[in-house]
C-alpha cells in the first residue's frame, strides 16, 4: 500500500521539483520509502508503505531490464504468486509490482483480467510515449487526475495534486450540489472543477502524440451474470467457500496484522473466517463509547473470547474525541460525511503495531443489509401506485408530513411527487441526505436538476436484473465507492494503515450478483451470508439491533462540539455560493431538534467549510 503521483507533459519539461512537493505533501500514506523517476516529459512519483516484500528490491518506481516500461502502484494483487508462473521474466524481487510489469510486458491491457486485488496504478510505456493509468474493479483505491490537453498531473490524492501548484483551486458548483444531496461527490467528478477521479474498473491513458485522453471501462458490474447452483444448500457452500478463499488471499502478508471488529454481522464473519484460516491469533480492536447505546463493545468482546483473539478496546469520550477530531478533520483529502470513526479505529490499530487490517466493509452492499433493499423491494412490488393521478399522490405526501414530520415523511413526499415510477430516481431520492428543494433553498444558485447517480446508474444495463441486484450494483457504485471506501482509504492511510476488504474479492462480488433475489431476501439480517457462515454467527450477534459504526454525532454536536460547528457553519453560509438566511436557519432548526434536520444533515457542512479553510479554497 503506498502513494503514488507523476506529471506527464507533451513538451519535453520534466518536473522534479512539484512531483517531489507531491510526494511530500503525502508521506503519511508511505513513511517505509520513497522515489522518484524521470525522462522526457514524464516524472513519476511514490511513497511507499512496506506490506510485501520489504526489501529495498521493492522500491518504486520500479522500471523493467530493458528500461521500457516503469510503473508506480498503490494495492496489493493477492494472486501474484500465482500469475508469477506464467511469467517468462527475470524476477529481482518478491514484490507484486514486478509482477504487474512482467504481465504487462508479456499481455499488455489484457493482464488487468487476471488481476485479483485492489490497485491503483501508472504505467509508462517509453517506446509508445504513452502513460496508461489503471483503476480496481470495484474503487477500492483512489486515484485522481486533472488533464488540460498539455498536462496530466495524476495522485492518491487531491492534496497532492494541488501540491504540484499545477493546478488551480477553483470549487466546482455542480460538485457542491450533489455534496449536499449524498454527503459526496460521486466519481468521476470532484469537489474541485477540472480535478477527476479514474472510475472504478477503468483505465485512461494518453500519448506525447496524440492530445485526447482515452478513456474505457475494462471490468464492467452490471454484466456480471454467471451460472450459479440451483439450490439454496449449494449457494450457500459457495458463499462460504469464495468468502474463505477471499480471506485467506487477503492474509499473505509480511507485516503484522489485525481487524476491525465492531460486533456486527460482516466484522464478526471477517474475524471468525480469519482465525480458522490463519495459523497465528488474531488481533481484533474495537471501539466503544461512554454513551452506551452507541457501544457495540459488548457484542465485539463476546466474537472476540468465542474465537479467542487478541482483543483491544479502545473507550471513547467527547473529551477523546475532541482532542483527535482537528488531525482527524486535517487527514480528510475529500469532504465527506463520514470518516472520523475509521480514523480512530485505524489510529489505534496502528498504536498497536498493526500495519494491515481486514475489515467488513462491502458486507451490507452484497447481502442485503441497509434498509434501503427492502425499501426498493416494497416500491417495486408497489409501483402501481405511481398509476394514481398525481394531485392524489401530492396531496397524500403532504398530509403524511403533516401527521408525521420528519426525513422518511419528506422522501416519501418526494418519491411520490414523481411523474412514475423510476428505479434508478426512486433509488436517488432514497440515498439523499437532503432534497433538492432544501438544496435550493441553501445555495444562491439553481442546482442542475441531473443527478450524478443517477446519469451515472443510466449507464447501467439493468434491465436483465432482479431488484435486490440492482439495489446492489446502484450501492457498490455510488455510496459504497464514493463514501465508505474513499474514507476507508484517507482515514487509515493517514496513518500508514493498510485495509483490505475480503467482501470486495470481485469473484465474490460476480457470483452475488448472479444469485437470484430468491435466495437472498433479506427477510432476517443478511440471511444468506448467515446461513453460510452459521458456526462463526451466533444468534446472539445475528439477531440484535443493527446500529452501524457511528458517533453520538446530535449529542456531540449540540454540546461538546458546538463552538466548532457554529463556526464553520456560519462562515460556509457567507461563501458566496450559500444562502446565509436558509443555512443558519437550518443550523438552529437542528438545535432546536427538528426531526427533519438530523445531524447526518450538518455534519457534511462542517467538513465541507473546514476542507476549504483547510486547503484555501475560495
Amino acid at each position: 500500500m503506498c502513494g503514488i503521483n507523476g506529471i506527464f507533459s507533451h513538451s519535453k519539461q520534466t518536473y522534479i521539483p512539484q512531483v517531489t512537493n507531491m510526494n511530500k505533501a503525502m508521506e503519511h500514506r508511505g513513511p517505509d520509502d520513497h522515489g522518484i523517476w524521470s525522462a522526457e516529459g514524464i516524472t513519476l512519483g511514490h511513497q511507499r508503505l512496506s506490506i510485501i516484500d520489504l526489501s529495498s528490491a521493492g522500491h518504486q518506481p520500479m522500471s523493467t531490464p530493458n528500461g521500457n516500461l516503469t510503473i508506480v502502484f498503490n494495492g496489493e494483487i493477492y494472486n501474484f504468486e500465482e500469475i508469477k508462473k506464467e511469467l517468462n521474466y527475470p524476477f529481482t524481487s518478491h514484490s507484486d509490482t514486478e509482477v504487474i510489469l512482467a504481465a504487462w510486458q508479456q499481455w499488455g491491457i489484457k493482464c488487468l483480467d487476471k488481476l485479483n486485488g485492489m490497485f491503483a496504478f501508472a504505467i509508462w510505456d517509453e517506446q509508445q510515449k504513452k502513460i496508461t493509468l489503471v483503476r480496481d474493479r470495484l474503487g477500492i483505491k483512489p486515484l485522481y487526475y486533472y488533464y488540460n490537453n498539455k498536462t496530466l498531473v495524476f495522485s492518491s490524492e487531491i492534496r497532492s495534486i494541488l501540491a504540484s501548484n499545477l493546478v488551480p483551486k477553483a470549487i466546482d458548483t455542480t460538485g457542491i450540489g450533489d455534496y449536499l444531496r449524498y454527503q459526496t461527490v460521486q466519481a468521476p467528478n470532484t469537489i474541485l472543477k477540472d480535478i477527476f477521479m479514474v472510475e472504478p474498473g477503468t483505465y485512461i491513458a494518453i500519448q506525447t502524440d496524440n492530445l485526447s485522453l482515452k478513456k474505457e471501462k475494462w471490468w464492467h458490474i452490471d454484466h456480471c451474470s454467471l451460472n450459479v447452483p440451483d439450490t439454496y444448500n449449494e449457494i450457500k457452500e459457495e458463499v462460504r467457500k469464495q468468502f474463505y478463499d477471499s480471506v485467506k488471499r487477503r492474509l499473505v502478508a509480511d507485516v503484522p496484522f489485525g481487524a476491525f471488529l465492531s460486533g456486527g454481522i460482516d466484522s464478526s464473519a471477517v474475524v471468525g473466517a480469519m482465525s480458522k484460516v490463519s495459523n497465528r491469533q488474531v488481533k481484533t480492536f474495537n471501539i466503544s463509547f461512554a454513551e452506551k447505546e452507541f457501544s457495540e463493545a459488548k457484542y465485539a468482546s463476546h466474537i472476540a473470547k468465542l474465537h479467542q483473539t487478541d482483543h483491544t478496546e479502545i473507550q471513547l469520550s467527547p473529551n477523546d474525541f475532541l482532542q483527535h477530531l482537528p488531525q482527524a478533520l486535517n487527514s480528510i483529502d475529500h469532504p465527506s460525511g463520514d470518516g472520523p470513526n475509521t480514523w480512530m479505529v485505524s489510529k489505534a490499530t496502528k498504536d498497536a503495531g498493526i500495519t494491515m487490517a481486514l475489515s467488513g466493509l462491502g458486507g451490507d452492499e452484497l447481502f442485503g443489509g441497509y434498509a434501503i433493499f427492502n425499501r426498493m423491494a416494497k416500491l417495486e412490488g408497489n409501483k402501481s401506485l405511481w398509476k394514481l393521478p398525481l394531485p392524489l399522490r401530492k396531496l397524500s405526501g403532504t398530509l403524511l408530513q403533516k401527521v408525521k414530520p420528519g426525513v422518511a415523511s419528506d422522501k416519501l413526499n418526494a418519491l411520490l411527487n414523481l411523474d412514475k415510477y423510476d428505479f434508478i430516481s426512486q433509488y436517488a431520492i432514497s440515498r439523499q441526505v437532503l432534497l433538492d428543494n432544501k438544496v435550493n433553498e441553501l445555495l444562491s444558485y439553481n442546482i442542475n436538476q441531473e443527478h450524478l447517480p443517477i446519469e451515472l446508474i443510466k449507464n447501467y444495463h439493468l434491465g436483465n436484473k432482479e431488484v435486490l441486484s440492482r439495489v446492489s450494483i446502484s450501492e457498490i457504485s455510488t455510496y459504497m465507492q464514493n463514501v465508505l471506501l474513499r474514507d476507508s482509504d484517507q482515514m487509515s492511510m493517514a496513518h500508514a494503515l493498510e485495509v483490505r476488504v475480503p467482501f470486495l474479492d470481485h469473484e465474490l462480488v460476480e457470483f452475488m450478483l448472479s444469485v437470484p433475489d430468491r435466495f437472498k431476501y433479506p427477510t432476517s439480517p443478511k440471511k444468506l451470508l448467515v446461513d453460510s457462515l452459521k458456526d462463526l454467527l451466533p444468534d446472539y450477534i445475528v439477531n440484535r439491533e443493527k446500529m452501524g459504526f457511528v458517533f453520538p454525532w446530535s449529542e456531540w454536536l449540540k454540546k461538546d462540539l458546538y463552538a466548532l460547528a457554529d463556526h464553520h457553519i456560519n462562515a460556509l453560509a457567507n461563501r458566496s455560493y450559500f444562502n446565509y438566511n436558509a443555512l443558519t436557519k437550518l443550523w438552529k432548526e437542528f438545535n432546536s431538534n427538528n426531526p427533519s434536520v438530523t445531524y447526518s444533515r450538518i455534519w457534511p457542512l462542517v467538513v465541507l467549510n473546514h476542507w476549504m479553510e483547510k486547503n484555501g479554497i475560495v
